[in-house]
Parts: C-alpha cells; sequence; structure tokens
C-alpha cells in the first residue's frame, strides 16, 4: 500500500491550495480516506475525513474552509484549502486503516504566511 500526498507549498494568508493524495495497492473506493496534519512542535490531528460512501466531517478550526474530496477511477483524494491561515501551517498526511492496519503518506509541507 502506498499513500503519495502532494500539492504543499508557500501561500500567504487568504490564499488557496489543493492538496492531493494519490492511493496504490488498495481497493481504493472500498475505504475511508483521511487527512491528518501535525504543526510544529504540536501532536498529529486529524482535518478531514471521507467514508467511501462519500460523507465528510471535518475538525472544527477548518469547517467551512476546506472541503475534502475523492475520485474513485483515479484512487485519489483531494482536500481543497480556501481562506488559509498561518495557523494551518503543518505537514499534511494522508491516512488510511485496513483491518486495523494504518498507512500513512509521506507528507506534504503547507506553509502560510502572514
Amino acid at each position: 500500500v502506498q499513500l503519495q500526498a502532494s500539492g504543499g507549498g508557500l501561500v500567504q494568508a487568504g490564499g488557496s491550495l489543493r492538496l492531493s493524495c494519490a492511493a496504490s495497492g488498495i481497493v481504493f473506493s472500498l475505504n475511508d480516506m483521511s487527512w491528518f496534519r501535525q504543526a510544529p512542535g504540536k501532536q498529529r490531528e486529524l482535518v478531514a475525513v471521507i467514508t467511501s460512501g462519500g460523507l465528510t466531517n471535518y475538525a472544527d478550526s477548518v469547517g467551512g474552509r476546506f472541503t475534502v474530496s475523492r475520485d474513485n477511477a483515479k484512487g485519489t483524494m483531494y482536500l481543497q484549502m480556501n481562506s488559509l491561515k498561518p495557523e494551518d501551517t503543518g505537514v499534511y498526511y494522508c491516512y488510511t486503516r485496513i483491518r486495523k492496519v494504518e498507512f500513512w503518506g509521506q507528507g506534504t509541507l503547507v506553509t502560510v504566511s502572514s
């Protein structure tokens, strides 16, 4: 199983970024997928979840600004991030769990300047 995250970068506050997570080695359409992030000096936190059926849930801190989606045909999950704030800075990871085994992508760095 491989999860390849991409799309991070440097953006000014108020800007937007779109992250992608390409999955391989799994039947993508059957798996719930998540985005986590880890800010410098802080614990990793859950940002967004999208179920295999397309239901979504978000951390309170990003609700209304971030949108998670998936393209099962491409085996890819996305995170559209709008109205970015400096506190959104961190490494963003995609994640899935299959039969109690956790899989993490390598992370993509998002830096939001004030």
